[in-house]
């Protein structure tokens, strides 16, 4: 097997302390208890945690003020705003978040006519390698705590509630495909999964089909996840339907050739009902030509099946000095033409915030 310049497992870097959305609700009642009050604190806490959005608790006056100051404690800071930009008329807003030992990690908040999205982090930095990514070049710092996962969407929620993207919105959608490899993270991803996912108040109350989780190809962890009982889409990060440009574009694909991938994903959508999103970033001169993409027609038709998967194409958002760049649109045209031909659903995703570096670790690159 050849090996890999990759690494699965984030450097030993000390996690935030511990945080409400860490606990699942009886471990919540058990830190209750340990600081000497009553269980049912904890459901009063989880309550304006999750069901208003807050962290602050002066605004929880329903609690006396010495639990307030007790509770607190659970309540810890976890990302820290650095900066914010905005673009699109507001109404895609970037965030770049700061962890308590200095960890940046990005998130976009996004508005669309009938939903609100957020795309969000896993890790900080990524360790995948892969070349085109800024995120990639800049390496994995350490995988995000299950806390504070979760705390980027509770802002989002509540920077949508309140009108940050012009009117007041309900977040609906929430993709992992913010910086890091979600699967290499697995067991923080799935708490956090469902502590969104849980109604209130033990969770954020947002629905799984709303979700999104993405992956460069962690055939493992793609079959944990089938089975965990979360009905999540799953977004396979191919980039090309061929190994030998695979092994460069996509390390871990040294590991897990794309027939594996493409499998797995078979497999995750049987399990699910779901069906998985095939990610493309369509790269000039690199992975666009017409044979690739009669090439991912036909892989995607006979290894997982038509009903089974959609294929998202991603203008490529250069990164600055980088030697990539976005196919013209006539390619991307003709690329789409030929994987619907082989009766895939194909589709190009609507690009935001190239004038904010909304790419994934863009913004970060800037502010180490």
């Amino acid at each position: 097997m050849t090996s890999l310049p990759l690494v699965f497992e984030a450097p030993r870097r000390g996690l935030p302390p511990r945080h409400l959305a860490d606990l699942d609700p009886a471990d919540r009642k058990a830190a209750v208890a340990d600081l000497g009050l009553p269980g049912f604190r904890a459901d009063q806490l989880a309550r304006h945690y999750f069901g208003r959005l807050t962290a602050d608790v002066d605004e929880m006056t329903d609690l006396p003020a010495a639990a307030r100051e007790t509770l607190a404690s659970l309540l810890p800071p976890l990302v820290t705003p650095v900066t914010e930009q905005s673009c699109d008329e507001g109404a895609t807003r970037k965030m770049l978040w700061r962890g308590h030992d200095g960890a940046l990690a990005e998130s976009v908040l996004m508005a669309y006519p009938d939903r609100a999205t957020v795309c969000i982090s896993s890790q900080a930095g990524c360790g995948m390698a892969c070349p085109f990514c800024a995120t990639g070049q800049g390496g994995l710092q350490r995988n995000l705590s299950t806390g504070e996962i979760v705390d980027q969407v509770r802002q989002a929620a509540a920077a949508a509630r309140d009108g940050a993207l012009g009117e007041p919105m309900r977040l609906s959608n929430i993709v992992f495909m913010g910086m890091g490899e979600p699967l290499a993270n697995y067991k923080r991803v799935v708490a956090a999964l469902r502590r969104i996912t849980s109604p209130a108040p033990d969770g954020l109350g947002i629905s799984p089909r709303g979700i999104t989780v993405s992956t460069v190809g962690l055939v493992q962890a793609i079959d944990k996840l089938a089975a965990e009982g979360l009905p999540v889409t799953l977004a396979v990060s191919l980039h090309t339907p061929d190994d030998e440009l695979r092994d460069t574009l996509v390390p871990v694909n040294n590991r897990w050739k794309v027939g594996e991938v493409l499998d797995a994903a078979r497999r995750y959508a049987q399990a699910t009902g779901r069906r998985v999103s095939i990610e493309y970033a369509l790269i000039r001169d690199v992975n666009d030509q017409p044979w690739r993409a009669d090439l991912l027609g036909k892989l995607l038709r006979q290894r997982v099946g038509t009903k089974r998967v959609h294929v998202n194409l991603i203008p490529l958002n250069p990164t600055p000095g980088s030697e990539w760049d976005a196919s013209p649109r006539p390619v991307q045209d003709e690329f789409v033409r030929r994987v619907q031909a082989a009766g895939v659903a194909c589709t190009v995703r609507d690009t935001r915030g190239q004038e904010i570096d909304a790419a994934c670790g863009q913004l970060a690159a800037t502010h180490r």
